[in-house]
């Protein structure tokens, strides 16, 4: 059995180390569902064109965001709802943009990436449920379904209540359910099972599987106290744990039940994407499970996640981690996924460095802290981060290919809405 799992990783790296059709390391391209809905959520035909498109400016990976944050899904599945609106702004008003079409939107992707030479992988958002901007506007399977509003993640607010996030409209965007609740778990994995089953995927994608990365205090519901005391063993001597409430950062020492707090949480997610991983092979062996994660890992425990090597030493290698214990540091789940895409997002002046916001610093600690434990392909966000908010960096994108090149196994770009808006087709291909 060891020989076989050694052999299976060494085929799914070989599959993604390097295109032999463009005789470069693989190159990624994300493509968002809500931002690029009204080009491709009811035209079949944009979707072929525009996959030519991708393959010619040199890119050898799509991932096809099929399940945004409302937790509706743009793919075939018994489990979860289908997706029929997105909010969109419209002459400064929020509102909805409908899908009308009928034609199987992932299956469409996959039949003309792949006669356009692409590898197709299904992005999904996890730790996700629904959408709201106020309490007018609210869209997502949590709200159609009110029973599932106990499926949400319950928050801490700087003035030291409690609220599901079903019900904190003073948030706008996506709705996160609580990881330790065993029944979204149970669902988010049946709906991996469908979706490793899709004929012709390449690979699945996790996103934003994770607790809310705004808020360190997230996680208070009644099934993330029963997990917490189950894995302390006891019940916890303070609930809420932090008693500073509205953390978004550690600004002190955690005391030993805090760091309990902070293992806890990502061990719920190690576990979850180790579930995850086995479900998902069990379908396919070959299918390659991905996950992206923030590249800005100095930051990530408020998020739940150590995305490191389990072999790699937190309290001696970070200084943000001096309280990090073994416990913490086998958290890390670089081992239990085949590919890593590291979200390089930085101002667009800052390609080079050495640090946490460059994005050859971002590549070059990735590297370290992934120890060889799985190849992994970073890049920037190349609208929202600053200098690129209003285009104009077409020259830049060869130097952004050369760097990621260079420090990672490969180049991950967000987003294919970007290059569309700001003319980007012909700036990769110098």
């Amino acid at each position: 059995m060891k020989h076989l799992t050694i052999l299976l990783a060494a085929t799914l790296l070989a599959l993604l180390s390097c295109s032999p059709q463009s005789g470069h390391k693989p190159r990624f391209l994300w493509i968002d569902a809500s931002a690029n809905f009204d080009s491709y959520a009811n035209d079949a035909d944009s979707i072929a064109r525009d996959c030519a498109r991708i393959a010619k400016m040199g890119f050898t990976d799509i991932v096809v965001d099929v399940r945004p944050t409302c937790g509706d899904v743009l793919f075939k599945s018994t489990v979860a709802p289908e997706l029929k609106y997105v909010p969109a702004w419209f002459n400064g008003e929020i509102g909805l943009k409908e899908r009308t079409a009928t034609f199987d939107y992932l299956q469409t992707f996959i039949d003309a990436g792949h006669k356009a030479g692409l590898k197709v992988h299904a992005g999904v958002n996890m730790m996700v449920g629904g959408w709201r901007m106020g309490e007018k506007f609210i869209t997502g399977m949590v709200y159609d379904r009110p029973e599932r509003k106990d499926w949400c993640a319950v928050d801490l607010l700087p003035d030291g209540t409690l609220v599901n996030q079903a019900d904190n409209f003073s948030v706008r965007g996506g709705c996160f359910l609580d990881p330790a609740n065993p029944e979204v778990q149970q669902f988010l994995l049946n709906m991996l099972e469908e979706l490793a089953a899709y004929e012709g995927l390449d690979g699945i994608v996790m996103d934003r599987c994770r607790y809310d990365d705004y808020a360190m205090d997230a996680g208070y519901s009644e099934a993330g106290r029963l997990a917490f005391s189950q894995y302390l063993g006891r019940n916890p001597e303070r609930w809420p744990v932090f008693t500073e409430p509205g953390h978004i950062f550690l600004d002190k020492e955690p005391d030993p039940l805090e760091v309990e707090w902070l293992t806890f949480r990502c061990k719920v997610i190690h576990d979850f994407v180790d579930r995850a991983a086995q479900k998902v092979h069990s379908v396919r062996k070959d299918l390659a499970l991905g996950i992206y994660v923030g590249a800005w890992f100095s930051e990530y425990y408020r998020s739940g996640v150590n995305w490191t090597s389990p072999s790699y030493n937190l309290a001696a290698e970070e200084p943000t981690f001096r309280w990090a214990t073994p416990a913490y540091q086998a958290t890390g789940f670089a081992d239990l996924v085949d590919f890593m895409l590291l979200g390089a997002y930085c101002p667009a002046a800052n390609v080079l460095g050495d640090t946490e916001k460059t994005m050859e610093g971002f590549a070059k600690l990735g590297r370290k802290r992934l120890c060889g434990d799985v190849p992994f392909y970073s890049g920037p966000d190349i609208g929202n981060e600053p200098g690129f908010e209003k285009g104009g960096q077409g020259a830049l994108m060869p130097e952004i290919i050369r760097t990621m090149e260079e420090h990672a196994d490969g180049a991950f770009f967000f987003d294919l809405c970007h290059i569309r808006l700001y003319n980007y087709w012909d700036s990769f291909k110098k």
